[in-house]
C-alpha cells in the first residue's frame, strides 16, 4: 500500500486564533516501505499520523492511499505509545476484539488470533489479563491487535517510547521480522534517532511548527543493524544536527513569546543575561 501526501496543511482554531500545525507536507511512502519520521516535540507528528489514518481531515491538500483520497478511517492498523488494552479482557480477547466487532465467526477469530499471538511470541499468554503483563508484552498485544485485522498499512506513533532499552531492542527485532514476513507498509513516528536508523528504509525529519518535511535520509545498510555501526553513526549525527536546528528555533520562539507576555524590552533581557532574540 502506497501513501502520498500532496501539499497537506492542517490548522486548528484555538482561543479565537488559528494555529497552523502542518504546512504543505508532501511525501511519498512506497508500497512495503518502512519509513520513520523524527522531529522536535509539538511539530505535528501525531497530527500527521491522524491525517493518514483518516481520523482527521487536512485543512488543505490531499492524502492518497493507493491513489485514492482518504476521506475516513481506512485499511490501516494503529499502534500508539500507550497500548490502551481493555483490562477486563484477556490477551486473546483484546487481540480478537476488532474481529468480533466486524462479525467474524468464532472459529475464524480464534484461528487468526492464534496466528498473530504466535507472531509476537505471546501464545502462552493468551489467557492472561493486561495487569499480569510487562510493558513490552502489552505493546506486543497492541501490535497483534493491529495486525489481526490484516491492514496493508501499519501506523505507529512512538510505540516503544515508554520501554526500557533492552525491551525496545527486542521489539525492534520482532517488528522487523513481522514487517519482512508480512510485507506491510510501515510509517513509524519516533523521537529516537537511533531507533529510526536501525529500523527504517528511509528517515524523514520534520521542522518545528508549522511542520514541514525538511530532509530525507535513505538508509541502504543491510539488516539487522547495530546502533554502534560507524556507518549508521554518521547518518545519526546528520539527522541529530538537523533536529537540533529545529529545537533551537522552538527555544527561540518560546523566549520571544515570554518576552512579549511579560512586556520586557529585549535589550533589558539581554543585559540581564537573557537569551538574545
Amino acid at each position: 500500500m502506497s501513501v502520498v501526501l500532496d501539499r497537506v496543511s492542517k490548522r486548528f482554531s484555538q482561543n479565537g486564533s488559528t494555529v497552523e500545525v502542518l504546512k504543505e507536507i508532501s511525501l511519498t511512502i512506497e508500497d512495503g516501505e518502512f519509513v520513520c519520521l523524527v522531529g522536535p516535540s509539538g511539530c505535528g507528528k501525531s497530527t500527521l499520523i491522524n491525517l493518514i489514518a483518516g481520523l482527521d481531515l487536512p485543512s488543505s491538500g490531499r492524502v492518497l492511499i493507493d491513489g485514492v483520497p482518504v476521506t475516513g478511517s481506512g485499511d490501516c492498523g494503529l499502534v500508539f505509545q500507550e497500548p490502551a488494552l481493555f483490562p477486563w479482557l484477556t490477551v486473546q480477547g483484546n487481540v480478537e476484539f476488532g474481529l468480533r466487532m466486524a462479525g467474524s465467526l468464532p472459529a475464524k477469530r480464534r484461528e487468526r488470533t492464534a496466528k498473530y499471538l504466535k507472531m509476537v511470541h505471546l501464545s502462552r499468554f493468551a489467557d492472561f489479563y493486561p495487569y499480569q503483563l510487562s510493558g513490552g508484552m502489552k505493546q506486543r498485544v497492541a501490535i497483534a491487535r493491529a495486525l489481526v485485522m490484516d491492514p496493508k498499512l501499519l501506523l505507529m506513533d512512538e510505540p516503544f517510547a515508554a520501554l526500557d532499552a533492552q525491551t525496545r531492542r527486542l521489539l525492534h527485532e520482532e517488528l522487523l521480522e513481522i514487517w519482512q514476513e508480512t510485507g506491510k507498509t510501515v510509517f513509524f513516528v519516533t523521537h529516537n534517532v537511533r531507533e529510526a536508523t536501525v529500523l527504517a528504509d528511509k528517515v524523514l525529519t520534520i521542522s518545528a511548527r508549522p511542520g514541514r518535511i525538511k530532509n530525507g535520509y535513505a538508509i541502504h545498510l543491510p539488516r539487522p543493524r547495530r546502533e554502534s555501526d560507524p556507518h549508521l553513526i554518521v547518518i545519526q549525527q546528520r539527522i541529530l544536527l538537523n533536529i537540533q536546528e529545529e529545537i533551537a528555533k522552538v527555544v527561540k520562539d518560546e523566549d520571544m513569546d515570554y518576552l512579549v507576555k511579560k512586556s520586557i524590552p529585549q535589550g533589558h533581557a539581554h543585559r540581564s543575561g537573557g537569551n538574545e532574540p
